[in-house]
């Protein structure tokens, strides 16, 4: 499997997309004045302790106070928390955290209520964005993430990634770490980690030190609320959590972040420097490599995957539901059981896509088409956690219940991806919506070949916008002439200026219109 990252900067947005073997996998949007939270250190300010919660909202500068739990106070809060106090109250001199003195870890079962007080000042970070009406959600156990270690204040445990399975790897690197960080600091060693040597693991590890000590130079001279620590931007961010050794190209069109990018793959991995190259294309570049029309297909209510197969996807402010449609496809020739499996499973893969690249969170709920054999059911579900055991984000997945339903709990640290497809249309000017019309000759294709194979006509007219006539009759080996040799010479293309854009109709040899009516429900 390849991999390549093609990131489109705009005046007011930039795009990220990842295509691995050329399919669209993960795709972010953000406006250029909206910040990635996740990650970024603020001082804050409590206020209002929730002892029925457990909890406190701190003022960290947002519109909606973010949320602190108890148990996300991290073990070793109040040394943290007497930590910044001395900050605060000295800021003429720049503390070390080697030297500071650590306290007990606080109760596991403590009330927030006896370490928190209105007023107070704390640091803490952001683990969630604000979603929806909530607010982020916060932890006062701060860390820094690098591509090998996470960076973690006021704790001295060295642990490794639990997907490193070699006993002895695990072994040198814990005595590794533990030989080169400094005192009264954790590290977690990430699964990149594997097989690296001192010297790259030493000088990450130095980096992030620096991260923090930076961060005390602005807790000095800081008034709450203030940023800390601001996380790497969201294309670094994302390079940073997905990069490997398959990784072909990463392709930007905008020189600024093209030298952003190329300095950190330097610095993580600098045989591969050179995979990061400019764009300078006259074609737009999500067109130049196809990702224009993948995202049009692939987000809305209704996304198709296989031989006329079909996904429902529905967005609801507690949870996600996906229902499973066969759509107009033939039949397995071994029954309505062998069928149903071959479209879940089907759909199983393109739900697995569809999770990633809307960043789906929360509760997710399918409703695939029912089976009544047990094994079929046990083999759908084993997919299914086969698929997402390659996903980065935590989740649980339940077996098929009685009603047929697969529930899915996902990691959600930001609002869903959800992206209009629909288009304003030139006809109209916006006063109603269309589908996008990059994807109608695909559409007529599919009810060519309906007519063609299914209900056995072979001579029949396409009208069409003039428009669209002129493009399915352009080029050397135009669109039409393809459908031509293969659903036979019974088919023409008849402009018809009364047509919206994407209007079309067929007509049989008799001139009588031929009905065919969107897809049917056959589940």
């Amino acid at each position: 499997m390849t991999s390549e990252l093609v990131v489109d900067v705009q005046p007011k947005e930039i795009s990220i997309a990842v295509l691995e073997d050329k399919k669209l996998v993960e795709f972010q949007k953000e406006g250029r004045n909206i910040s990635f939270s996740v990650g970024d250190i603020y001082l804050g300010k409590v206020k209002k302790i929730m002892p029925g919660l457990n909890a406190a909202f701190v003022d960290v500068g947002y519109e909606k106070d973010a949320f602190l739990h108890y148990l996300d106070l991290g073990p070793q809060f109040a040394s943290l928390s007497k930590f910044v106090k001395q900050q605060l109250s000295d800021r003429r001199h720049l503390l070390n955290v080697s030297k500071a003195t650590m306290l007990p870890p606080i109760d596991k079962d403590g009330v927030i209520s006896n370490l928190l007080t209105p007023g107070q000042e704390i640091l803490v970070q952001i683990t969630k964005e604000p979603i929806s009406s909530k607010g982020p959600r916060l932890t006062s156990e701060v860390s820094f993430a690098g591509r090998y270690l996470v960076l973690i204040p006021f704790n001295d445990k060295v642990s490794v990634s639990q997907k490193i399975k070699s006993g002895e790897e695990k072994a040198r690197l814990k005595q590794l770490i533990q030989s080169i960080k400094p005192k009264n600091f954790g590290v977690i060693v990430r699964t990149s980690a594997e097989g690296k040597r001192v010297a790259e693991l030493d000088g990450e590890l130095k980096a992030l030190v620096k991260c923090w000590e930076t961060s005390l130079e602005k807790l000095q001279k800081a008034k709450t609320p203030a940023l800390i620590f601001e996380e790497t931007g969201r294309t670094v961010a994302l390079l940073r959590d997905i990069f490997n050794p398959s990784f072909e190209n990463i392709w930007v069109n905008d020189p600024d972040t093209f030298n952003q990018i190329r300095n950190y793959v330097s610095l993580i991995s600098p045989d591969k420097e050179n995979i990061v190259k400019l764009y300078k294309e006259g074609l737009p570049i999500f067109d130049n490599f196809a990702v224009t029309k993948q995202v049009k297909s692939s987000f809305g209510k209704t996304v198709s995957f296989k031989n006329g197969a079909y996904l429902i996807i529905e967005h609801t402010e507690a949870l996600h539901v996906i229902d499973v449609n066969s759509g107009n496809r033939s039949k397995s020739d071994t029954g309505q059981e062998a069928n149903a499996l071959e479209v879940n499973l089907s759909a199983a893969e393109e739900i697995y896509r569809q999770l990633r690249l809307r960043d789906m969170g929360g509760i997710i709920v399918i409703d695939y088409i029912d089976m009544l054999e047990p094994a079929n059911k046990q083999k759908l579900f084993d997919r299914m956690r086969e698929l997402m055991a390659q996903d980065r984000a935590k989740h649980n997945i339940l077996p098929l219940s009685k009603f047929g339903l697969m529930q899915i709990t996902r990691q959600r640290v930001r609002p869903a991806m959800d992206v209009d497809t629909s288009e304003n249309c030139p006809v109209c000017y916006g006063k109603g919506k269309m589908a996008p019309s990059i994807l109608l000759p695909e559409k007529l294709e599919s009810k060519i070949d309906y007519l063609v194979n299914k209900l056995k006509v072979k001579k029949f007219s396409l009208q069409v916008h003039p428009f669209v006539a002129a493009y399915l009759n352009q080029g050397t080996m135009p669109i039409k002439l393809k459908w031509k040799f293969k659903y036979g010479f019974g088919i023409k293309i008849i402009p018809n200026q009364s047509f919206a854009v994407a209007q079309y109709r067929f007509i049989d040899k008799d001139n009588n219109e031929i009905d065919l009516k969107e897809e049917i429900e056959t589940k």
